[in-house]
């Protein structure tokens, strides 16, 4: 259990991540491309990019982008200090902090922006591919980010255009890691795309401002963003 590991075992699940992170930047071809690309987009992403932290309970493998209050008085603390960095090691944001931030905005007291963060979960990274699965996931939604002017805070489409691509390319729903997770049964046709809708759905819904429609919303941007593969120029799985 999360709340009863010791801080040595949290330091080394922090020192198993980092490798991993390492790892996937040196040697995963797909990682590499992914990150070479944002680089030739014109989008040079800052040193710690992709950090592993302590996410406490949060039952997820890592995340992308932090929520940053730019507050109408000028008042607000931002989310990183004043050097660009952030302040806490721990995940960069909690479910509630986030709906706090984004009621402050649909009452008129802030606006929000995305800041390009990739974190991953180091107590919930279960090993080497897993991890770089969720660096090229993560990658994506910043490639999105950086061609677009994606707004997934307040565009419940765009957000879910962008984690239909990234479950369709990261490798998330290759019917190996379906099988792994008891998914598959008998249906081996079509699988992908289930896989795709029913994890790109479940991430939408973590945004309240898309939640209560999210199946809607990634039915209806699923069949023009599930056929996008920028910036490969097929199925990584494909090739």
């Amino acid at each position: 259990r999360e709340s009863q590991k010791t801080a040595e075992q949290k330091a080394q699940d922090k020192s198993t991540c980092e490798q991993y992170v390492q790892n996937g930047l040196k040697r995963d071809v797909t990682v590499q491309f992914l990150y070479e690309r944002l680089l030739k987009l014109g989008c040079r992403p800052p040193d710690d990019l992709i950090r592993c932290v302590d996410c406490g309970t949060k039952p997820v493998a890592g995340g992308f982008g932090v929520v940053e209050e730019i507050d109408v008085s000028n008042t607000a603390d931002s989310s990183r200090n004043a050097n660009g960095n952030y302040t806490s090691s721990s995940c960069a944001q909690t479910q509630q902090e986030i709906n706090t931030l984004i009621a402050k905005q649909n009452d008129g007291t802030a606006t929000l922006k995305l800041l390009p963060d990739i974190f991953l979960c180091q107590q919930n990274i279960q090993n080497e591919t897993h991890a770089r699965e969720s660096m090229a996931h993560e990658l994506i939604h910043a490639i999105d980010m950086c061609r677009t002017k994606m707004d997934p805070i307040n565009n419940c489409i765009h957000m879910a255009c962008t984690e239909i691509r990234a479950e369709n390319l990261a490798g998330e729903c290759h019917w190996l890691r379906e099988l792994q997770r008891g998914r598959m049964g008998t249906n081996f046709v079509g699988h992908g795309a289930e896989c795709v809708k029913r994890r790109a759905i479940r991430s939408v819904k973590a945004n309240p401002n898309c939640a209560e429609k999210a199946a809607d919303y990634v039915d209806a941007a699923f069949d023009r963003c599930f056929k996008d593969t920028f910036p490969f120029d097929r199925h990584p799985n494909l090739r």
